[in-house]
């Protein structure tokens, strides 16, 4: 019996190249070695010196980006090989086939096979089952780039000989991208500040300073992990870790002070002692965004978890949240991230969701630790609100409503070194110095300059936003009551009161020092949904607007955050008619949602460039919040259509780009390749991805849930969202919620609402107007049908009723 059929063809790498995978062949076996490779060498002699020949022309040598005459024709596939009657499988030569595949194929010269390289996009490879005597062509973009990858994963498998099923190179792109992510791409992210993962999480590309050694912050109050990283120095000697207990008092001049010594900040562990009384120190592993971004940050770490519980991963999210407790009980807020240069900078809360959306996924073998541990979670949930978000400088007590505004001073130090030269070069040529000087005068204090004072706070309210850079809140952000962070707490608020009634009792004493109950946190809720009713939702545009405090007057960039007014569930049914009308003309483009419309963000030129966060690019977080959103008020075909856009989007540049996953993309040109600040992380790796990008990971595995099987079939074939009739059909169908989609819990609550703005329950589009939804699914299942005619009927009118 073959043995190969024992492992799975689409495993993960080190389980599908554990051992030799010669093994499993018949007919090809470890004995055999000598004729193994002489059958690769043999097999691949003529095939290189033909596609040489074939490629380059002769003798001439290979130009990166230059495709030079070909000297003959491919001949189709079916004309030279037979139709495998058993599954094919290809005997590889990993430094052979590497070498031939990449002068041949990677012609920019950049380890990956992309559609921009212009080689013949065909090669030959021996086949398994004749022991490298017969050759079998690979072709095109996708399949060859897959096989490049795996070459790579099994020489990280110690492998320099293999037998790789054709299956797995030409898998469906949809399969194998979830796969990669769920097998390999969360592990490439994972970290922990334990003594054997310490240096790769010390390490921070945003410190260019040459010669500086690590150094561990660690909270006053935590001397277990003050002896802990002491041990580690003294065992680590050659890292010369320096180990820094952190004051009491946490003050901006102290952190300012620090900006020469960049550090990681500890984070939470498991700790007890064992019988002789020794720490038994466990730091907690978590998952970083990826690239230069090697640190838990703040808002990033809850689209990855609601990723990694899609995948299974609950631990890891659980460890996340436990990170998050720590942060906010030694260093007073949930960090920007974990490293010193965000002591004074948080980001976007939402702990409250990602601590309930993780005790959903518990194990329920042990309900009172669970419940227990969401207690301690909502309890520090309480502690920022309060701390944070609802304490000056950041709440504004005319409006009721809160601004992202850091208190830092200063340029932020992990920028780069030029990154601020423009904006200090008009204050150095006054003072006649030259902008090196004057950075350095200003930092020390030398010199004091109230305006670059002023720039610097919004400066890093942008970046506690997590929106840096966009020029909706450039020059002001300070002075915004934003819609997402308004939203944000409204969600907080709710999620406390929901939690407290039902997990609780109705009431919890927080460690603040008092009892809060579930009717106080819906007070809060209701007084700030109506306050972000007076000064964020424009009935006449249809949208919520940033509202300034300062100059009292909304802001007039439409941003796509107007949509996170349905994921946190504040917006009228009336209201979220109208934005969803509004909204989807607005910001729903090609491959997705785009973060604002190209009119609020105004001419580009190159005194005015453009900005990441802005029009045309499109970003996870804002995808992910829309699809929920529109999942809670009834607007399912709309939420399936967003999601099937963006996956669209991700699995193109995957198949097309050598499995690129990167941090966002330009979705009205749909591309990940453009000149913007910051570049696009995820996109710089030779021959294999091994993380993707945190978010991005997770939008896609989130993404699929909101596909139906007809959709996910589409996205298959890379079926482009505005050219068949299912997605036509959806077009027609627009933002006309659906009853069906709506849980009885959002029902009620819409119903609420309706009443509380004057209206009654059937003013709920989701309770009245029935006859307009009858025949909506049969005419989306008649879409589908006729745009995939293979797939069977009975699953189309169970998802889209």
């Amino acid at each position: 019996m073959d043995s190969h059929h024992t492992v799975d063809v689409h495993a993960p790498p080190d389980e599908y190249y554990s051992g030799s995978p010669a093994l499993r062949t018949p007919g090809v076996h470890r004995s055999r070695s000598r004729n193994y490779q002489a059958s690769i060498s043999a097999a691949y002699s003529p095939i290189f010196t033909m596609s040489h020949s074939f490629q380059f022309g002769g003798d001439e040598e290979a130009v990166p980006g230059r495709s030079l005459p070909r000297q003959r024709s491919m001949r189709r596939r079916a004309s030279i090989d037979d139709k495998a009657s058993v599954p094919r499988r290809f005997l590889i030569d990993i430094d052979t086939v590497e070498r031939i595949i990449l002068e041949q194929e990677d012609t920019n010269g950049d380890h990956q096979i992309t559609i921009e390289d212009l080689g013949p996009k065909v090669l030959k490879v021996p086949t398994a089952s004749s022991g490298g005597f017969r050759t079998f062509e690979v072709r095109g973009t996708y399949m060859l780039s897959n096989l490049l990858q795996e070459m790579a994963l099994a020489r990280d498998c110690g492998m320099t000989q293999v037998v790789i099923d054709e299956a797995r190179l030409n898998e469906n792109p949809v399969n194998r991208l979830s796969r990669m992510i769920r097998t390999s791409f969360w592990n490439g992210l994972v970290r922990c500040m334990d003594d054997s993962g310490i240096q790769a999480i010390c390490a921070d590309p945003k410190n260019t300073r040459p010669g500086a050694r690590p150094i561990i912050y660690v909270p006053h109050d935590d001397a277990p992990a003050y002896e802990y990283y002491r041990g580690v120095a003294r065992d680590l000697r050659d890292l010369h870790i320096k180990v820094v207990r952190l004051p009491r008092n946490i003050t901006p001049e102290y952190v300012k002070s620090i900006n020469d010594e960049f550090g990681i900040l500890a984070l939470a562990a498991d700790v007890s002692y064992d019988a002789g009384g020794r720490l038994v120190y466990r730091p907690l592993p978590f998952v970083v965004p990826g690239g230069r971004f090697n640190e838990q940050y703040g808002w990033d770490s809850y689209f990855e978890a609601l990723g990694l519980l899609v995948d299974g991963r609950w631990q890891l999210a659980k460890n996340m949240v436990d990170n998050f407790v720590y942060e906010i009980r030694h260093y007073g807020k949930i960090l920007n991230a974990n490293r010193s240069y965000y002591l004074t900078r948080s980001q976007p809360p939402f702990l409250t969701d990602m601590a309930l959306k993780v005790y959903e996924a518990l194990p329920a073998s042990d309900e009172q630790r669970n419940r227990e541990w969401l207690r301690t979670a909502l309890d520090a949930a309480i502690t920022e609100y309060f701390g944070v978000w609802m304490s000056t400088p950041r709440y504004d007590a005319r409006t009721g409503l809160s601004c992202y505004h850091p208190t830092g001073i200063g340029m932020p130090p992990e920028t780069e070194s030029t990154h601020f030269d423009h904006t200090v070069q008009p204050y150095a040529e006054k003072l006649g110095v030259s902008i090196a000087e004057y950075k350095r005068m200003y930092m020390s204090d030398q010199i004091h300059e109230p305006e670059l004072d002023e720039y610097f706070v919004h400066d890093r309210a942008v970046r506690e936003s997590g929106h840096d850079t966009s020029y909706r809140l450039e020059r002001r952000c300070a002075n915004l009551a934003t819609v997402d962070l308004n939203c944000l707490l409204y969600k907080y608020e709710v999620d406390l009161a929901d939690a407290l009634d039902e997990f609780f009792g109705g009431r919890l004493h927080w460690s603040g020092g008092r009892e809060l109950t579930a009717a106080e946190w819906r007070v809060r809720a209701e007084a700030r949904r109506r306050s972000m009713d007076t000064y964020l939702w424009n009935e006449r545009k249809g949208l919520y607007f940033d509202y300034d405090v300062v100059l009292h007057e909304q802001s007039v960039y439409e941003s796509v955050t107007a949509f996170w007014a349905l994921w946190a569930g504040c917006a009228t049914p009336a209201q979220a008619r109208r934005l969803v009308d509004v909204g989807c003309r607005k910001f729903e483009v090609k491959g997705g949602l785009v973060s604002g419309t190209e009119e609020s963000r105004g001419q580009i030129s190159l005194l005015r460039p453009n900005r990441q966060w802005d029009f045309p690019f499109g970003w996870p977080p804002h995808q992910i919040m829309a699809w929920y959103g529109m999942y809670n008020y009834g607007f399912v075909d709309v939420a399936r259509r967003f999601a099937y856009r963006w996956l669209y989007t991700i699995t193109q540049a995957f198949v097309d780009f050598n499995g690129v996953v990167p941090e966002k993309f330009d979705v009205v040109n749909m591309t990940h390749r453009f000149q913007v600040e910051y570049g696009n992380v995820g996109v710089d790796f030779k021959k294999v991805p091994r993380e993707g990008f945190g978010w991005m990971n997770a939008s896609y595995q989130v993404g699929l849930t909101y596909l139906t099987s007809h959709m996910r079939r589409a996205l298959g074939t890379l079926t482009p969202p505005d050219n068949n009739a299912l997605f036509g059909s959806l077009e027609a169908i627009g933002a006309r919620p659906d009853p069906s989609g709506l849980s009885a819990d959002a029902r009620k609550r819409q119903q609420q609402l309706a009443l509380a703005a004057g209206g009654s329950p059937e003013d709920d589009p989701r309770v009245g107007d029935r006859h307009g939804f009858g025949a909506e699914p049969t005419a989306v299942a008649a879409a589908i049908s006729a745009a995939k005619p293979h797939t069977s009927s009975s699953s189309s009118s169970s998802t889209h009723s």
